[in-house]
């Protein structure tokens, strides 16, 4: 079975049990200051996991493109991947484990034939805050799942969030295929690292809420999430040994074994090498494919881009592969996934525009390198010292994306030696940091959506409105980013906006807020919306039903909330900053004050 059959099996399969197919979203989250990327497909449902009424029903279904930064270093092996597809169905407060533990069993079974005798689960083995999850177990048994294979893991393996420090959490139940492989150990089993349990799909039960106190209480909305990796559950159908052997990437292989004259699979430095531009390429294509793509550049979601790519080019070096090249493998994983991702093929100009000219800095950047290395180099001689230390090497790694190998090569012929493992020690603590600050970028998620936030939601709204008033209806949304404290937007525009424009802009927001206006949610067609000169960008990314918000006869526009029920909520709108947010984009920082 391929990638192709799977998604539409899955798709296929909860639409027969009522589920309404949703369109994957966005990779940039909307109004979401906690995560650079979509991480997985609840991601864009967090409104509506939190009780908000979804326009397509309680029960949902979808292929999501989701991004996961964390493990950016450990990509090569045979199964990490920056950018995955998650299949995913949800339950908002409708059904609840009994049925979801039976649609699992009767997709694994019945759809992609695995011999259930091969299949292990684990549940929630309870703790001091919520009690053994035997329900879930029951169910598993009641289908025939013997009790030797099923498993009871703590908290670490088998709970999921909150997302921050209070909100919506629960248990959940992950299934596993025995691949026959032996025990690496007594102790062995499903979860463990060496790869004889293979993890296929993991069903949440959002059934608890953590309080400020560190209590749990039960939620008034029980919502099940579930997730099955695409790549992974395809290499597990079709018996490869890595997601790199499936046809979700073999054309790309095959296009970097014909730029390098390299063959996956000879050796397993030239086989890391191929995995690593293939999934971190595939990975800038999506991003700068995006129908909201950001561009490589030295802060947030465009630092990511940037890393990616330049780890492409280096390792693009390692295998000989003459520059320019990244362009040539994008236009491969464009005609790869256009079919399921259209804004790829739409993008496809700005996707080789954007890889050619970050591939062209970091060449430059390479020979900036060069010379302060050169220079080092000579301060080591006349300091008669032969040992470049770690931390200068992780410093030419990290600022001029000098591999350690480029620096060993050249200080060899200088014969100086590296510091290797004070490298490594370097390289470990910048890990664990970026890991720290992934963590605390996630930190928020359900939680997040607060009344101050909610106040800030709305109140782009009537910036958007007023920036197409007075500025001309070309502005058009192309982010946005909010906080507790203010609000990020950026908009179509193409030069700067003078302090008295400016002000015309911020005055308007203000005198819709003395208007008190009450804010109307209507659940509508798409072609209704258009019909009614909703604001929206009205790609194909919508659900066939749409959430309108209209504010009196100002506002009236595609979202899915939060917003507050009048705009005295608001309080003062305040414009602190106007700047350049990219060629053609402009960004606008604003704040609420209380009055």
């Amino acid at each position: 079975m391929d990638y192709k059959e799977l998604r539409h099996k899955y798709i296929n399969f909860f639409k027969s049990k009522n589920h309404s197919h949703i369109p994957s979203a966005s990779l940039i989250p909307e109004n979401d200051p906690t995560v650079l990327f979509t991480t997985a497909g609840m991601h864009p449902l967090v409104p509506y996991l939190l009780g908000q009424k979804h326009p397509e029903g309680k029960r949902l279904v979808n292929w999501q493109k989701c991004i996961r930064t964390g493990d950016i270093d450990d990509v090569g092996d045979a199964s990490h991947l920056t950018m995955f597809e998650m299949l995913g169905n949800w339950s908002l407060g409708d059904y609840f484990k009994k049925e979801t533990i039976e649609y699992s069993f009767e997709f694994l079974k019945d759809v992609l034939g695995f011999d259930i005798n091969k299949l292990h689960i684990t549940v929630f083995e309870g703790d001091n805050d919520a009690p053994r999850d035997e329900e879930s177990a029951s169910y598993w048994k009641k289908l025939g799942i013997p009790d030797d294979r099923i498993h009871y893991k703590p908290k670490e393996d088998n709970w999921w969030g909150p997302a921050g420090n209070t909100g919506p959490c629960g248990p959940d139940t992950e299934m596993f295929i025995d691949t026959g492989i032996e025990k690496c150990s007594d102790n062995c089993s499903p979860g463990c690292r060496c790869s004889k349990y293979f993890e296929i799909w993991n069903d949440v039960f959002m059934q608890y809420n953590k309080n400020e106190d560190g209590s749990y209480s039960l939620l008034t909305q029980k919502n099940v999430d579930t997730g099955m990796g695409i790549e992974r559950t395809v290499a597990m159908l079709q018996g490869k040994e890595s997601v790199y052997e499936t046809e979700s990437f073999a054309s790309i292989v095959k296009k970097i074994e014909d730029l390098s004259g390299k063959k996956y699979g000879f050796n397993e430095d030239i086989t890391k090498a191929i995995r690593i531009i293939s999934d971190h390429i595939r990975t800038a294509v999506f991003i700068i494919g995006d129908e909201k793509g950001i561009n490589p550049s030295n802060i947030g979601a465009g630092y990511v881009v940037r890393r990616l790519i330049r780890r492409a080019i280096r390792y693009g070096k390692k295998l000989e592969i003459k520059s320019p090249f990244l362009s040539e493998i994008s236009e491969v994983v464009i005609a790869l996934m256009q079919e399921f991702y259209p804004e790829l093929k739409q993008n496809k100009k700005r996707i080789s525009d954007e890889l050619n000219i970050e591939e062209s800095k970091f060449e430059k950047t390479l020979q900036s390198g060069l010379q302060e290395l050169e220079k080092i180099l000579v301060k080591l001689n006349e300091n008669n010292q032969k040992i470049l230390s770690g931390r200068i090497a992780f410093k030419l790694y990290d600022t001029y994306g000098f591999p350690l190998e480029f620096t060993k090569e050249i200080t060899e012929e200088k014969k100086i030696m590296v510091d290797v493992e004070g490298f490594n020690e370097a390289f470990e603590k910048h890990k664990e940091l970026s890991k720290q600050a992934q963590a605390q970028n996630f930190k928020g998620g359900l939680a997040d959506h607060t009344e101050k936030t909610t106040r800030l939601h709305t109140a782009t709204h009537l910036l958007h409105r007023a920036l197409k008033n007075i500025l001309g209806e070309h502005v058009n949304q192309k982010g946005s980013n909010i906080t507790s404290e203010r609000l990020r937007f950026d908009f179509t525009h193409p030069e700067k906006i003078n302090n008295e424009t400016l002000k015309k802009i911020e005055d308007m927001v203000n005198e819709q807020i003395k208007k008190e206006l009450d804010i109307k949610m209507e659940i509508m067609t798409l072609e209704e919306a258009k019909q009614k000169h909703a604001t929206a960008l009205f790609t194909d990314k919508y659900e066939s039903k749409v959430k309108v918000y209209t504010i009196g006869d100002f506002s009236k526009e595609v979202c899915g909330g939060p917003h507050v029920n009048n705009l005295k909520e608001l309080g003062k709108f305040k414009i602190i900053k106007e700047e350049s947010s990219s060629a053609g984009i402009r960004r606008i920082k604003a704040i609420l004050i209380d009055e």
